[in-house]
């Protein structure tokens, strides 16, 4: 039987206007669910839409938006420090091309590998895969890897490998969103899921 058709359009749940805060809503997006990020966004990008208004709101003001995110003044230091770097460079609301690269942008504070992996995925169609709990654990589930691929590092490596190319850009938010509504960590939807015939987990 043939699988369905795949749609390749890449998609975000979590709310942003232009470029620079979809990756402070990426950065703000670690260790919390969307849900949350998307109580306070929002607001926090009307005002502050660009790494000079973030400045200008400054640490504390942003802290009071963002306090009800796990590890808010961690990110909020990031966000200041990758805001200062930006603005210094006269950023506004979109990245250069500079840093359509997920190399460069990890040397920007806040932004780990899979942080990366996400912003160049949706904002630019990368081929790369950001690997997050959704990913990771049923990647696992899945026997796509094994218990040796015990790092998101590890993982996406051996993901690239078995995954098509042509599928990478799309890997991370088709698994983050097949994990978080279907495929759940703790009693996975199996009866509704619309891949289920194609899939050899034991049930």
């Amino acid at each position: 039987m043939v699988p369905p058709t795949v749609d390749m359009t890449i998609r975000s749940e979590l709310f942003h206007t232009n470029e620079f805060n979809f990756a402070v809503a990426v950065i703000l997006s670690a260790q919390a669910t969307d849900k949350k990020v998307n109580e306070v966004t929002p607001e926090l990008f009307r005002v502050a839409p660009t790494p000079q208004k973030m400045l200008d709101l400054g640490i504390d003001g942003l802290k009071n938006y963002i306090k009800v995110i796990s590890f808010f003044n961690n990110k909020a230091k990031n966000i200041i420090a990758l805001s200062e770097i930006l603005a210094a460079e006269n950023i506004t609301d979109v990245f250069p091309e500079k840093y359509h690269d997920r190399n460069r942008l990890m040397k920007l504070p806040g932004i780990g590998q899979k942080t990366a992996n996400v912003v160049c995925n949706v904002l630019w169609g990368a081929p790369n895969i950001g690997v997050d709990t959704h990913v990771f654990r049923n990647a696992h589930r899945y026997g796509w890897v094994d218990d040796a691929d015990n790092t998101p590092e590890k993982v996406e490596e051996k993901l690239l490998k078995i995954i098509p190319r042509k599928y990478h850009p799309i890997v991370n938010h088709v698994m983050v969103l097949h994990g978080r509504y279907v495929c759940k960590a703790i009693r996975p939807e199996c009866d509704n899921c619309p891949v289920a015939k194609w899939c050899n987990v034991k049930k």
